[in-house]
């Protein structure tokens, strides 16, 4: 199928759609629900097209005639889950379509193997070298048929992934890029590529297609990078562009306030998310770190309860589970949920990050450290990770190796006073007195402001602001016991006016046990 690339400017809307239309039912034919689903939301949020401007079906050639049955039949299977039997069946065929879905079919059912092994023998915490078995027959078939120059842009991308999962990371990036410029609509090749950009250099040094697309992967880019002030742009200027409605903008747009530390601006975007689509699980687990970092008891409750109603087995579900009884300082049952999500996904950066915050809250260190170990195999980028290390090996007492994460931590989030503070008091350890006053000195007078502001606030009952100066004052030496101090007072004012909510998943003790706030909190404030 041949897809015009469109400049940047989006200039012809009615020819967006048509190719997000066209692009849906591909990715359908092939199984790739999760870009099908991203294109779909992307079209629903542009005007419809009247019947005589729809596109026409992808064209049907001889090939796919001839193996019309089988493909047919391996799908219904494909879509059980039925993986190896799919593939039995679509072995031998000759088109492209049939090919991809054999060869994928081969690669899920390899997946699926790899994750029940992981999970029904090993745990999450000790998975050990698990693989996939499939991975490096499936390297050797696709090279072959990729020399030969015999790969589309749905098999290039399947190559990249395998290449990826084999850590062959320099090739996967090539074969990705050659994926995009293949069928630069297919979101999945951009989300895959996304993973393996490791700085703005990198970003900057990769020959991507001039197509309409490459805007939503930028913005997608820069708030990956923490450039959130370019992400914001670029996500504006497609609003202005004509993606208003677009319920995937709004959420990135949230997950960027949420980067930031702008709490109110993020929670005001998923509320309004949750007016549009109230029934969506993609990126609550978000919403839910906001609602725990502002102690909104209530709301984390009833979004709990909310989500448990909608699909109590999807991963996001399990981590707002998680922070909810995070909350309540209830850490065993947390971990418990985290640990729940990694069963459904051991992949997934967020659940590791906070059940290592959880191990860390009931001093089980080196469950923390595997915890956090494992959140950096996930992605490199995860600052969170870099950081929680940094603090267990500073509990544990060994400053050269707390030195060394929080040096990663901080060149993720260079403007993060956590990182800054942190880095000064490991090189203080150290006897490095003149790199300690470099981090150090300019916080003297910001920690004075904040414990000030932060009585102010709570003798006038701003009590969010207040709990935002403590939580900023955590951050400091000469001010942390002050600030916990605060947050203790601000909590129990909150637990007496606060009207108790039923909790679904555990009965509750009478005592609502007053939180304990630690540097570990997800998410801490930055001057």
């Amino acid at each position: 199928m041949k897809m015009a690339a469109l400049c940047s400017e989006f200039g012809d809307l009615v020819q967006i759609k048509k190719q997000l239309i066209s692009v849906i039912s591909l990715c359908k034919e092939r199984g790739l629900l999760h870009s099908a689903k991203w294109a779909s939301e992307l079209a629903f949020a542009l005007n419809p097209l009247p019947k005589n401007e729809l596109p026409p079906s992808s064209p049907f050639t001889e090939e796919d005639a001839q193996d019309l049955d089988a493909l047919t039949l391996a799908k219904s299977y494909f879509d059980l889950k039925e993986y190896d039997r799919a593939a039995y069946f679509l072995k031998g065929c000759c088109s492209q379509k049939a090919y991809f879905l054999y060869m994928y079919s081969r690669y899920l059912s390899g997946e699926k193997k790899k994750d029940d092994e992981t999970v029904d023998s090993l745990g999450p915490l000790e998975k050990g070298q698990v693989r996939n078995e499939a991975l490096r027959e499936l390297r050797v078939e696709l090279s072959k048929k990729h020399t030969a120059g015999e790969l589309d842009g749905f098999t290039l991308y399947l190559y990249g992934v395998v290449l990826r999962k084999l850590d062959l990371l320099k090739e996967a990036v090539e074969v990705f890029v050659e994926a995009i410029h293949t069928l630069p609509l297919h979101w999945g090749a951009w989300l895959e590529l996304s993973n393996l950009v490791t700085n703005i250099e990198m970003l900057k040094s990769l020959s991507l297609p001039d197509c309409w697309i490459k805007d939503f992967f930028m913005a997608h880019m820069y708030t990956e990078l923490q450039m959130i002030k370019e992400a914001l742009q670029k996500y504006q200027n497609l609003i202005e562009a004509g993606f208003s409605k677009s319920t995937y903008i709004i959420s990135q747009i949230a997950v960027a306030y949420h980067n930031i530390r702008d709490i109110d601006q993020a929670l005001t975007l998923f509320n309004e998310l949750r007016e549009q689509d109230p029934y969506r699980i993609d990126n609550m687990d978000t919403f839910s770190n906001l609602l725990y970092v502002k102690s909104m008891k209530p709301e984390l409750s009833y979004l709990a309860h909310n989500l448990v109603e909608i699909d109590k087995y999807r991963v996001e579900t399990c981590c707002v589970i998680g922070n909810y009884y995070s909350l309540r300082s209830q850490h065993e049952k947390a971990a418990l949920y985290f640990q729940r999500a990694l069963k459904l996904n051991p992949r997934c950066l967020g659940a590791w990050t906070l059940m290592g915050h959880e191990y860390m809250e009931m001093k089980n260190t080196s469950a923390a450290i595997q915890a956090y170990r494992h959140a950096i195999e996930v992605n490199k980028r995860d600052y969170r990770a870099w950081y929680g290390l940094g603090q267990t090996y500073e509990i544990l007492k060994m400053p050269f190796y707390c030195l060394y994460y929080y040096r990663k931590a901080h060149q993720l989030r260079p403007n993060d006073s956590r990182m800054l503070v942190a880095l000064g008091e490991s090189y203080e350890k150290l006897s490095q007195q003149l790199e300690a006053k470099k981090e150090q000195l300019e916080h003297a007078e910001v920690s004075t402001a904040l414990r000030y502001l932060g009585q102010y606030y709570f003798k006038n009952k701003l009590y969010d602001e207040a709990s935002l100066c403590a939580q900023r004052c955590c951050d400091y030496n000469d001010a942390r016991e002050e600030g916990k101090a605060l947050l203790r007072q601000i909590s129990q004012v909150r637990d007496q006016i606060e009207t108790p909510s039923a909790d679904l998943f555990a009965p509750l003790s009478n005592n609502t046990p007053v939180r304990r706030v630690s540097p570990l909190n997800l998410i801490s404030f930055t001057p």
